[in-house]
């Protein structure tokens, strides 16, 4: 059992795992205190951000930080650690340069997106305040990804951690000096939380690396000597690698920018079709927030186990696959969609059982426990979906994942812009379901066929 724990790989994914379920639990009790203080039309405006800030991250650090974990890892077997220090420098430096080109466009066009990309002009200030927290996600990212290619997930679960309690701790004490003051809180001092607690995570990293770096060059690794043979040796290099690292993450960001694209039309057009279907600005975004802000967090947050068995098994099946071992493969599917399974029935059997009550004791919202009532029958699928594509990017079936993926969210579009006008609310959730339904039976196929034919072989 100790040379068990000793594997990094069980090791890092405990870690994960424990630091994912103890943010998501602070996080869940955050998303009732801010649909407490600001209400369904705060929480409905403070989502619409998302968008934003999902195709930032896919723009400007998504795909690098990938590519800066699989470089680390190859260059760390072979103990390269100062080329791994590179590596990091080269990503971090295209990273960085285009999330401060991304935060100026938002900050600068602010007013223009809010009006016409988000059909919601009291996005803007929000978003003026978000573009500061673009290049910092940037910095953590970057240096997460080194860590995560050397298999020191601590570092990724604390900073992860750190953000998390900055962010909500700041808008407690915002909020009740608010209080303090007779002054009235607003939603904004929500995003401000978030830019506090990108700061505090950008910070643990900064000094986490500073220390790696220090114990892996304690001395300074180049003098100025010869200083224009050095200059033209460390072009030459980082040239080199920034150009090995683009050929990762260009198709990784590609991929990830496409879903978040359409992600965000989703998200975006949800309020302006409850608005076609009848409901005034207010009370879409007010059925948009309880449903987003509400209900959703609740139907995903036993979604951290299936998440963490997900980061376990890509690497399992993938080295079997690797070795021939085509009898694990089908074992690790067979068994992921038995448990998913028990999982999925056990939650949506709480949820029916608990959802009105949640909805009434936890958001004073009914219509929120309406929701998790009708969500529940999405658990079982989900859970299988996630844990499948984890199976089939193990297996290198990362393109086929990519385009159930898209399957299902052009299938929630058609839902989005056909059955919301004509039913409303309820046309979306039926849209949820269908779409997941859709995307598990793909992975499914996909996974017991692939599975089948390697035994077959």
């Amino acid at each position: 059992m100790t040379a068990k724990w000793k594997n990094p790989l069980i090791t890092g994914t405990a870690i994960l795992t424990l630091t994912g379920l103890i943010s998501r639990l602070i996080g869940f009790f955050y998303r009732i205190f801010l649909s407490n203080v600001f209400g369904a039309e705060g929480m409905g405006i403070y989502q619409l951000i998302s968008p934003v800030l999902a195709l930032s991250f896919a723009l400007t650090v998504s795909g690098i930080q990938t590519a800066i974990s699989k470089y680390v890892a190859s260059e760390t077997s072979t103990h390269d650690y100062k080329n791994s220090f590179r590596t990091l420098w080269a990503g971090f430096l295209m990273s960085f340069a285009l999330s401060l080109l991304c935060a100026a466009l938002i900050y600068q066009w602010s007013d223009d997106i809010a009006a016409s990309c988000l059909m919601e002009a009291r996005t803007a200030p929000l978003l003026r305040i978000i573009a500061v927290s673009i290049p910092m996600a940037c910095v953590h990212s970057c240096i997460n990804g080194y860590f995560y290619g050397i298999r020191r997930t601590a570092i990724p679960a604390v900073s992860q951690l750190a953000e998390q309690i900055f962010r909500v701790g700041s808008v407690y004490l915002i909020y009740y000096a608010c209080r303090k003051h007779q002054m009235e809180p607003t939603i904004s001092f929500a995003v401000v939380g978030l830019v506090i607690g990108e700061s505090a995570s950008m910070i643990v990293s900064v000094l986490a690396i500073l220390s790696r770096a220090h114990k892996v060059f304690p001395y300074r690794p180049c003098l100025p000597v010869k200083a224009e043979r050095l200059k033209s040796h460390c072009v030459t290099a980082y040239s080199h690698i920034m150009g090995q690292l683009l050929t990762l993450a260009v198709p990784l960001s590609a991929n990830r920018l496409v879903i978040n694209l359409l992600q965000s039309i989703e998200a975006i057009y949800i309020p302006n079709r409850l608005m076609t279907y009848g409901l005034s600005n207010a009370d879409a975004l007010g059925v948009y927030g309880v449903l987003t802000g509400m209900s959703l967090p609740l139907i995903l947050f036993p979604s951290a186990i299936t998440n963490s068995i997900s980061v376990l098994l890509l690497p399992i099946v993938a080295e079997a696959d690797a070795n021939g071992n085509h009898a694990a493969v089908r074992r690790s599917i067979l068994t992921s969609i038995r448990y998913c399974l028990l999982l999925g029935f056990l939650c949506t059997a709480i949820f029916l059982l608990c959802g009105r009550f949640a909805g009434r004791i936890l958001f004073h919202s009914q219509l929120a426990g309406s929701f998790i009532l009708t969500l529940s029958f999405i658990c079982p699928f989900m859970y299988i979906a996630s844990t499948l594509g984890s199976i089939l990017n193990g297996l290198g079936k990362t393109a086929q994942t990519f385009c159930y993926s898209v399957a299902s969210l052009i299938l929630r579009l058609m839902f989005v812009f056909f059955a919301i006008p004509r039913y409303g609310i309820k046309g979306y959730l039926w849209g949820m379901l269908a779409s997941q339904i859709l995307q598990t039976a793909l992975c499914t196929i996909s996974a017991l066929y692939i599975s089948r034919r390697g035994c077959d072989s």
